[in-house]
C-alpha cells in the first residue's frame, strides 16, 4: 500500500569538502514533500500550462541555474514575457499546496569543526529523512510505503546515495526506527515536474541562510511553506541548518 504523499529531492550547491567556493560555500539538499492526488492533479498540469503559455511547449527544464543566468530557452525570452513568467512562477509556488523540508551545510564549519567529517549528501539525507519522516507520523502516513524521487547524478553518484538512503531507512537515524521509503533515482531526461519545482526552491533557501539581509523574492514564498513539527517551529523541523 502506497502513502499519499510522495517526496522529491535536490540539491544547491555540491558536496566537496575539499574545494568549498567562498561565494557559496553551503550545501543544500530541499525535500517537496505533496499529496500524490495533489501532484498529478494541480501541480503538473499547473507548470505544463505555464510552460505552454510561455515557451509554446511543455519540454523545457525549469532549471534554477538556466533561469538566473538566462541560458538555453531562457536566453530567447525578452523583458516582458520573462516578468510575466516569473511572476506566474512566483504565483504557482505560492499557491501550490505541498511542504518544504532543507538542510543546509556550511562546509566551511562542517570541515572545521570535525577532523573527519562525513559526506554532507549523507548527512543532508539523514536529516532530511527524519524530518520527512516526522511529518509523514504526523499525518498517519509513517507504516505506508512513500516515494522518495532523487535526480540522478552519475552512476557511483547514484549507488552512494542508494546506500546512504537504505541505511538510513534500516535503522541508522534519531529514533532507529525503519522507514517505509523507496528511492526512486530519476533521470533528467525524465522532465519530472517535481524535480524542477525541488531545484527551484534550493538556492533561494542557501541564500537566505548566507546573506539573511539580503532581499529574496523566491524565499519570501517558501518560508510559508516549510513544515514546522508538532508545536509550529520551523527551526529544526522545516530548515535545519548544520553544524
Amino acid at each position: 500500500m502506497h502513502s499519499d504523499y510522495i517526496v522529491f529531492v535536490d540539491e544547491s550547491g555540491d558536496h566537496s569538502l575539499t574545494v568549498i567556493d567562498d561565494e557559496y560555500p553551503l550545501f543544500v539538499l530541499c525535500f517537496c514533500v505533496v499529496k500524490r492526488s495533489d501532484y498529478a492533479d494541480v501541480m503538473v498540469p499547473r507548470i505544463k500550462r505555464l510552460k505552454f503559455e510561455t515557451f509554446g511547449h511543455d519540454c523545457v527544464v525549469l532549471h534554477e541555474s538556466d533561469i538566473r543566468r538566462k541560458r538555453g530557452a531562457f536566453a530567447k525570452l525578452s523583458k516582458e514575457p520573462r516578468e510575466a513568467f516569473m511572476n506566474g512562477l512566483t504565483a504557482l509556488i505560492d499557491e501550490l499546496p505541498l511542504t518544504v523540508i532543507a538542510v543546509v551545510i556550511d562546509k566551511r564549519k562542517l570541515r572545521d569543526r570535525y577532523a573527519h567529517p562525513y559526506n554532507p549528501y549523507h548527512i543532508g539525507i539523514q536529516y532530511g529523512l527524519e524530518r520527512v519522516r516526522h511529518f509523514l507520523r504526523l499525518q498517519t502516513q509513517h507504516e505506508t510505503l512513500t516515494h522518495v524521487v532523487c535526480e540522478a547524478r552519475g552512476a557511483k553518484e547514484d549507488k552512494d546515495l542508494e546506500l546512504a538512503f537504505r541505511r538510513v531507512c534500516a535503522g541508522d537515524n534519531r529514533s532507529g526506527a525503519k522507514y517505509e521509503f523507496d528511492v526512486v533515482i530519476c533521470d533528467k531526461k525524465a522532465n519530472s515536474e517535481g524535480l524542477q519545482l525541488c531545484d527551484l526552491m534550493a538556492r533561494p533557501i542557501g541564500l537566505s541562510v548566507l546573506r539573511p539581509r539580503q532581499a529574496n523574492r523566491a524565499y519570501s514564498i517558501l518560508e510559508k511553506k516549510f513544515f514546522t513539527g508538532a508545536f509550529g517551529a520551523v527551526s529544526g523541523n522545516g530548515l535545519k541548518i548544520f553544524p
